[in-house]
């Protein structure tokens, strides 16, 4: 059965997408921790990273970057802080979360509903830096 993150792939399901080529895809998780929390994940449906080729994990890192980065531009924060944990869905990604402190990074804070046209609008923001 594919995943929450397949049928994002898929256009089954809307995202708010940051970028995007032929293997990987980074939209913001629309349950933030953070105001501006992006997920990050390769095309290929593989549950645990880990079981991702080498090749695909390696680009999955360099694309993660270069969103990282953007997102560090477009959200002022200290870092952009990684999390692989891979628990709550069965498809391989990685979260980059703005962080201020290190508890802005504990997926046990509270979850974000932040309106649809602020989710947009973070999302071209991040946009622009890439």
């Amino acid at each position: 059965m594919p995943s929450i993150f397949s049928k994002i792939i898929a256009g089954e399901i809307p995202a708010f997408k940051i970028a995007e080529n032929d293997h990987y895809l980074a939209f913001l998780d629309v349950f933030p921790i953070k105001r501006g929390h992006v997920l990050v994940i390769p095309k290929q449906e593989v549950d645990y990273i880990f079981d991702l080729e080498d090749e695909v994990l390696a680009g999955l890192n360099v694309f993660a970057k270069k969103i990282a980065i953007a997102l560090k531009k477009a959200i002022p924060c200290k870092r952009i802080g990684v999390i692989v944990l891979g628990l709550e869905v069965p498809h391989a990604h990685i979260h980059l979360i703005p962080l201020e402190s290190e508890k802005d990074i504990l997926l046990s804070n509270p979850k974000m509903t932040l309106p649809k046209e602020e989710m947009a609008q973070i999302a071209a923001g991040i946009r622009e830096f890439i």
